[in-house]
């Protein structure tokens, strides 16, 4: 009997790219076209393969046990041969060798098996299609059984759809489930970084109190010792006191006794006493001792009263002393009872601050034990375009979001450059106006080299461009910092104030070719009133400096605008100067001349560089006067007018009066 051959390649190869992987759809014609085409061959298959199923209809007898290679000759029903082998069959016992359809379809199981590329994501679902296909030979050839073969391999069918889709549902959520962890984490780490930054200046904190405290305990320890010699000296002086006192008695006796004895002396030395009256002497005597006792008496009970007693200066000097160092122990004890109430506070903000970190950490420890684990992205080095080091350079600082779209931007760009014409955008206002095209456009695939020198040469147009228009933002830098520095010297006494005249002054100096209202504008713009006078005082810092968002003052605002009004009447003098419209042509000399009568203090240098932007010519190529061509260099009036408003344009010198006629 012929062996069946295999499916032919073009079959195998549609009936493995029919598994698709999870996520991606299959047109409906296609599958269809591929269904009528399996089932084709099958028809074929089966007019090959059917004879070798059953001999007369019936099941092939062979038992799963046994392996023989006994192979039953493939007969027509309908042959001589054929009837006489079936009734010798009947007759014989039956042969326990494996059939050689069975055998083939083993092999071809087996070769489609490895065939097949296991190493992608989608192995299992390629796996499966020999055996679907195996399974199918055997629903084509069972025509008895067909109907419930067809429904049990439907079900089977139905099932792994709807698992497929369920798969396909899951998708978002495992990328939004990323995002969470990826969320998660960083508010981990910024609730980290809060943390420790709070425990930090908690740290702080507590160590300036902790240095707090050692102060006022230095100073309480201070103050102690200097009570204590204060009390020390106090003592000393109620000693000396209390000798002075007793020597104050024995002075006072000792003089008393003298006295006594100077008295009997001058009694005995005395001739006319002793012609008195002993009796009334005796008496004068005895009275005078009486009196003398009485005093002495009197003289001992004050000691006696105000012996301890020091004088008032010195008792209001230390009551006041006392008083004062009383106030400071009480306000150093208040302070100390504050500080142990903060400290108190700041124990109880760590107790609570390390429960939450604790809380926290118990959080990040759940949540990275339920979170899906991290992608591997090293994996993605192989297949981007420059290999590893290209691949770091655009990972580099970036999450998984972004470095998603960054994969995803680099597969896009793969598929741009296998495209040979893209369809145009249109000309709708959402469009760039650089993007807007009707019709097909060509694919160019510049090489690298061909976008570099592309860049370099948008860079440099660009450089020059910026160059032109920076030159106003600096020129006008200078201008504020000039003004600034006038007014520095004009303030003698550098308390950073200057009076109203010294700023007009200062504004007329600077700005000799404003006109008059225009100085009376920046003035009022600076804080001058009608009712204020020439001596009020001005903060000129203050008209420099600026807000939060970065806008300047009114100051330096209206000096912007009044050198953007003196631009434009600079162009309009020059225009009317020219005596031509917009849309005509003007040649060089005659901007030159235009330009010497507008602005006759223009110097070579400066008129030569207007000429330069004006008609968009080297400094070096700008002829001199005299030395231009009869032709001479055109260019169209509004252009040359564009062109010098992106300098840094501005009167050089008063214009000439004209001569009255």
């Amino acid at each position: 009997m012929a062996s069946p051959k295999p499916r032919c390649s073009s079959f195998a190869t549609t009936s493995r790219t029919h598994i698709q992987p999870s996520g991606v759809t299959v047109d409906d014609s296609y599958l269809t076209e591929t269904k009528s085409s399996q089932n084709r061959k099958f028809s074929q298959r089966q007019k090959t393969l059917s004879c070798q199923f059953s001999i007369g209809g019936h099941l092939s007898p062979w038992p799963t046990y046994t392996s023989g290679q006994t192979i039953l000759h493939n007969r027509k029903p309908c042959s001589y041969d054929y009837r006489k082998r079936a009734g010798s069959w009947q007759q014989q016992p039956l042969g326990t060798t494996k059939p050689r359809y069975l055998e083939q379809l083993e092999n071809y199981l087996r070769k489609e098996l490895l065939l097949l590329d296991l190493s992608t994501d989608s192995a299992q679902e390629l796996r499966l299609q020999p055996y679907r296909e195996i399974f199918e030979f055997f629903i084509e050839d069972f025509k008895t059984y067909k109907p419930l073969l067809s429904s049990i391999k439907n079900a089977y069918e139905v099932m792994l759809a709807h698992q497929r889709e369920k798969i396909r549902a899951l998708e978002p959520l495992k990328a939004k489930l990323v995002t969470v962890n990826e969320d998660c984490n960083q508010r981990i780490l910024a609730m980290r970084a809060e943390e420790r930054y709070e425990i930090s200046m908690l740290k702080k904190e507590k160590m300036n109190l902790l240095k707090l405290i050692d102060k006022k305990n230095e100073e309480k320890i201070s103050l102690q010792s200097e009570v204590s010699k204060l009390r020390k000296n106090l003592a000393e002086e109620y000693l000396h006191y209390l000798s002075e006192r007793d020597a104050r008695k024995i002075l006072i006796a000792d003089l008393n006794e003298l006295r006594y004895q100077r008295e009997d002396m001058s009694l005995a030395q005395s001739p006319g006493i002793w012609g008195e009256d002993p009796v009334k002497l005796t008496l004068a005597l005895k009275m005078t001792r009486q009196d003398l006792t009485r005093t002495q008496m009197e003289l001992n009970t004050m000691k006696a009263n105000f012996g301890d007693v020091v004088p008032r200066r010195d008792f209001e000097m230390q009551e006041k002393t006392n008083k004062d160092l009383q106030e400071q122990l009480d306000s150093l004890r208040g302070d100390y009872e504050e500080v142990c109430k903060e400290h108190e506070i700041l124990l109880q903000l760590h107790m609570t601050t390390l429960k939450e970190r604790d809380q926290f950490y118990s959080e990040l420890q759940e949540i990275q034990r339920t979170s899906t684990p991290r992608p591997d992205w090293t994996k993605c080095e192989d297949v981007v375009a420059g290999g590893p080091d290209r691949w770091q350079m655009l990972a580099e600082g970036k999450n998984s979001d972004q470095l998603v779209d960054v994969l995803l931007e680099e597969i896009g760009e793969g598929l741009l450059r296998e495209k040979d014409f893209f369809p145009g955008l249109g000309y709708g206002e959402a469009i760039p106006s650089f993007l807007r095209f009707d019709g097909i456009v060509e694919n160019k695939k510049p090489t690298k080299k061909d976008v570099v020198n592309l860049l370099k040469d948008a860079w440099k147009e660009r450089l020059v461009e910026e160059q032109r228009s920076e030159s106003v933002y600096i020129k006008q830098k200078e201008t504020v910092v000039q003004l600034l520095k006038e007014m520095t010297n004009a303030d003698s006494q550098n308390e950073g104030l200057i009076t109203m005249e010294n700023l007009s002054t200062v504004l007329k100096s600077t700005f000799p070719f404003k006109r008059e209202e225009r100085i009376q504008q920046l003035m009022e713009a600076g804080g001058w009133h009608s009712n204020s006078s020439n001596a009020d005082l001005l903060n000129y810092h203050s008209l420099f400096i600026e807000d939060e968002e970065g806008q300047s003052m009114p100051f330096v605002q209206k000096l912007w605008e009044q050198y953007m009004d003196e631009k434009d009447e600079y162009l309009q003098e020059l225009k009317q100067e020219l005596g031509l419209e917009l849309h005509d042509k003007v040649t060089l000399p005659k901007v030159r001349e235009a330009l010497m009568n507008i602005d006759p203090g223009l110097d070579k240098q400066t008129l030569n560089s207007y000429l330069s932007q004006a008609f968009q010519l080297p400094m070096t190529e700008v002829p001199e006067e005299g030395e231009e061509k009869e032709e001479g260099i055109v260019e169209q009036l509004q252009i040359a007018l564009e062109q010098l408003q992106m300098i840094d344009l501005r009167r050089m010198g008063p214009r000439e009066q004209e001569p009255a006629s």
